[in-house]
């Protein structure tokens, strides 16, 4: 009954989570994109201190859009904040990393084979990483380094190749990916509330009061500028990480944190070349950068190509067959026993006896989860809907068997404990089904 409840609050999380987060990524992109496409207004729109406008047809309608350079000449009696976006994308955010990551952390986030954390121990460890991090982003953002564009950028993402390296030594893989889209989210969040409202905050109190804004104010509405700029850019790397656990092949891979920085900045690159575009400079050589970098990184993935094992309609298991003569062959066998063993070891002819072999492994290491009534803690349902009890289920299954176990993406966080040598043998047996 727990788990099917948490089926329920997560599907309930993630919908609001995918409409909160779809809400604030659209108005990110489109103040950035109105304040870089602002013009030079006439004289007498800088006389009443606008400092520059924007005309746009939509729906069917004209808009005349106008920015003050920071105050208008009264208070409007309407007017709206942008921010209920990034606190609900957020707490969505959170909940939803309560339900699947903590809630399950045996299963999801806990990968016994690098550190070996009880439910808690890991829960504590994700809570210190992701707050930590968000912790001295703060100190270097608050600091005279974070008035520095070059200098700050610079160590920001240092910050964040070592936060990707550390998260892969910490947790489980997919677990990996969701912590460092989680502090790029805590960031983005942290921009909204403690730089970005309290400058506006300062403004719309100035404008009320009937005073003219200070070099004080001033510096604050620059600071959330630059804060809103710099959500802008963790954007698109921030989608990526929120999907990413539809793609084990990216962060299963071994090197899944050097994975995690290549798209870091793909995307990001390809963010800049629409920031200048909106500009008036048109560099194309900030798309073609990308293109060639994502042509690199999907060489460099490059799955080693599978051998299937072969099949045979022998019963007889092949060692035994190999000793039914030992009164010719026990002298060469003797003699070659190293290299024979190392033959059998690379490639068994699957029989039948191989199919029950391996139909044990899958029974023992997947099927705990890939039932129709699963036995693993955590799961009131096989994941994807996809059930392994049979030879038949292996061969509706194959493809994506071979996908998920080649890559270390299944079982989620090893927790079956399938060691290299089954892995092996099951790849090249779904392969040669």
């Amino acid at each position: 009954m727990g788990a099917y409840l948490l089926e329920w609050l997560s599907l309930f999380f993630r919908w609001f989570h995918v409409i909160a987060g779809v809400a604030w990524i659209g108005a990110s992109f489109y103040f950035v994109w109105l304040d870089l496409s602002l013009r030079k207004p006439p004289q007498w729109k800088t006389d009443k201190g606008i400092s520059g406008d924007l005309w746009a047809v939509h729906g069917g309608g004209f808009y005349e859009i106008a920015k003050y350079k920071l105050e208008p000449e009264e208070m409007p009696k309407t007017l709206h904040w942008f921010k209920w976006e990034a606190y609900t994308t957020w707490l969505t955010g959170a909940a939803m990393m309560s339900i699947v990551y903590y809630a399950n952390a045996t299963a999801y986030l806990i990968d016994p084979s690098k550190v070996p954390f009880t439910s808690i121990g890991a829960i504590a460890t994700s809570l210190l990483f992701l707050f930590g991090s968000y912790f001295i982003y703060e100190v270097i953002v608050r600091s005279h380094l974070g008035k520095n564009a070059f200098i700050f950028s610079t160590l920001i993402f240092i910050l964040l190749v070592i936060a990707s390296w550390g998260s892969y030594q910490l947790f489980s893989d997919r677990a990996s990916f969701i912590h460092i889209g989680a502090i790029l989210g805590t960031v983005m969040v942290g921009n909204v509330f403690f730089g970005i409202m309290p400058a506006q905050r300062a403004l719309v109190d100035c404008v009320r009061r009937g005073e003219k804004p200070g070099k004080e104010v001033a510096e604050l509405a620059l600071q959330a500028k630059n804060r809103s700029l710099m959500n802008n850019y963790f954007t698109l790397p921030l989608i990526f990480t929120m999907i990413s656990n539809h793609y084990p092949m990216m962060y299963a891979h071994e090197k899944g944190w050097l994975v995690l920085v290549f798209v870091g900045i793909i995307t990001a690159t390809a963010r800049h070349y629409f920031n200048q575009k909106h500009l008036g400079h048109k560099k194309p050589r900030y798309l073609v950068i990308p293109a060639v970098l994502t042509v690199l990184l999907i060489i460099w993935m490059r799955p080693e190509p599978i051998e299937p094992a072969p099949r045979t309609t022998d019963s007889t298991p092949p060692a035994a067959s190999a000793t039914t003569d030992a009164t010719t062959d026990t002298v060469a066998n003797a003699n070659n026993s190293v290299n024979n063993d190392a033959a059998t070891a690379e490639a068994v002819p699957v029989s039948t006896s191989a199919d029950d072999a391996m139909m044990d492994v899958v029974h023992t290491r997947c099927s705990t989860c890939h039932a129709v009534q699963p036995t693993q803690q955590g799961f009131a349902a096989p994941p994807a809907g996809i059930i392994l009890q049979t030879p038949e289920d292996l061969k509706i299954h194959k493809a994506k068997i071979v996908t998920a176990v080649q890559t270390g993406y299944m079982p989620l966080g090893n927790i079956t404990q399938l060691t290299d040598a089954e892995r092996q043998q099951l790849v090249a047996y779904a392969s040669s089904l």
